[in-house]
């Protein structure tokens, strides 16, 4: 098994159980970034997985840890670390656009 496809599993894996969080073990702005973070990850766990098929690995890589730092900086502002994390979640936001451009340029070249 390939690395980027551990990582897209575990990545999946990680968003549904934060998600699940959310919606049941959390309140208030807490319970909406793990619902936002769970969300955003899972969709491009599924991306990343998505891509390898098609033979494109730089934007999963992209899918994975721009989804690890958006999803996880969330994470960690809903178990009360400071809220200068916030700061960080659009890094991995334009980490996982970037991911899209890429697969979007990769199949009009081919």
């Amino acid at each position: 098994m390939s690395l980027l496809l551990f990582l897209s599993a575990l990545s999946g894996a990680l968003a549904v159980g934060a998600g699940a969080f959310g919606a049941h073990g959390a309140s208030g702005e807490a319970a909406e970034w793990l619902k936002t973070g769970g969300q955003y990850q899972l969709v491009h766990a599924v991306a990343a997985l998505v891509a390898m098929q098609m033979g494109v690995k730089g934007p999963a890589w992209l899918f994975i840890v721009g989804g690890l730092v958006f999803a996880g900086s969330l994470y960690l502002m809903a178990l009360g670390l400071p809220r200068w994390l916030g700061a960080v979640t659009p890094i991995g936001g334009v980490l996982m656009i970037g991911g899209w451009f890429w697969l979007a340029f990769r199949a009009i070249s081919r």
